[in-house]
């Protein structure tokens, strides 16, 4: 009998999508035993590619109609990626399985070969439909390596802050080897060493002109592009921002984890407004000296009073104008479970209120608003 492994997921995977193995055995005999099974041993772990550690989950599958074992481990790697990406920016999980088979010869279990998989990576994001199972991970954006599907081209202020990641490890396509801004004024690069062993594979750039790091001057700059390079060789194509001037409003600077597991950034520099809601409980006191000598009341005694007030926060923002190869980009903030309002510097977490919206066309306007509402994730009173 041999058992070999049939399907492999990419180099790379997004951990919160399919991670499919899938495991065949060649002798027929073997499948038609009632207790016949496909293990996979599953280990996962951070750090240096040689640090597999130890089996964390044993998984069996009986085999399906076709005679084979599939293995989906998303729901499992994607459990062991539960940092916030605003404390860790590069959670890369490396997994490898071993498989065998397991079959009942009388009362005994009989143990197959072994098969272990090649070590593979996950990163904290998702598939979307219709890409397929199993798609390499530098095909799903026009910018990879950079880690996002910002639109080819957006508006920044020159006071803005902002940073996103690009993925510098081994992926089966090119690896990256250096970042080169371009702007009106000037070229700029930015080099790094490609990292294929450890689990440090992403790297955040600034895409702020105000972001510690950012490489250009500031002095009259009224756009710049970034894009990833491997030598001379430009890998796809660039993120291109437009610098434009302070709006009669407030710039509100929010942040996203998208479905790569890192920032995406977008300033709403038109009309915005914070409201601030309060929910109360009252009780009626017992009132009156019961325990003196006399009964009487003080005249500042109330016969209601409050036990329990509590408060939430909102705001809510608009766009500038747009066209609409944005909306790809505001699908994955309408569904990100981690956003950020950056006000000086400090970034304060927010949830996303709205949950419907329609998405507008260019067939019908040329350009296009957004509104957005968001909840403070921190209520006005500090109780632990």
């Amino acid at each position: 009998m041999s058992l070999s492994i049939t399907q492999t997921p990419a180099d790379v995977s997004l951990a919160q999508s399919p991670v499919i193995f899938t495991v065949a055995e060649s002798n027929p005999a073997l499948l038609t035993s009632s207790s016949f099974q496909y293990i996979g041993e599953l280990y996962y772990w951070t750090g240096s590619v040689l640090d597999s550690g130890s089996v964390d989950y044993t998984i069996s599958k009986y085999s399906n109609t076709a005679g084979v074992g599939i293995f989906d481990l998303n729901r499992i790697v994607n459990s062991a990626l539960n940092t916030l990406l605003i404390e860790n920016s590069s959670s890369v999980l490396y997994y490898a399985v071993d498989f065998y088979t397991q079959y009942l010869t009388g009362s005994v279990f009989t143990t197959g070969s072994h098969v272990k998989s090649s070590n593979y990576k996950v990163l904290d994001g998702y598939g979307i439909f219709p890409e397929a199972v199993g798609q390499p991970v530098y095909s799903k954006s026009i910018h990879w390596p950079l880690m996002t599907d910002s639109p080819t081209t957006q508006s920044v202020l020159i006071d803005d802050i902002g940073y996103e990641g690009v993925y510098i490890g081994a992926t089966g396509g090119t690896v990256p080897t250096k970042l080169v801004y371009t702007s009106n004024l000037t070229t700029a690069e930015t080099f790094f060493t490609a990292s294929t062993d450890t689990s440090g594979q992403i790297t955040s750039y600034p895409i702020g002109p105000a972001q510690s790091g950012f490489p250009l001057s500031t002095t009259g700059l009224e756009w710049f592009k970034v894009q990833a390079y491997n030598g001379s060789t430009p890998l796809t194509i660039p993120t291109y921002y437009e610098v434009v001037c302070k709006q009669k409003y407030p710039n509100i600077r929010i942040s996203w984890k998208n479905r790569y597991g890192q920032f995406d950034w977008y300033s709403f520099y038109m009309v915005n407004r914070q409201s601030f809601n309060t929910t109360r409980k009252t009780y009626q006191p017992q009132l009156g000296s019961w325990e003196s000598s006399t009964f009487g009341y003080n005249t500042y005694d109330s016969a209601n009073l409050n036990y329990i007030v509590d408060s939430s926060q909102a705001i809510q923002v608009n766009t500038w104008w747009l066209t609409d190869d944005f909306n790809d980009f505001f699908k994955q903030l309408l569904v990100s479970d981690e956003i950020y309002w950056w006000e000086n510097g400090i970034a304060k977490p927010i949830t996303i209120a709205t949950s419907n919206i329609q998405f507008k066309t260019g067939v019908n306007d040329k350009v296009f608003q957004y509104q957005f509402d968001f909840n403070y994730g921190q209520a006005y009173k500090l109780i632990m």
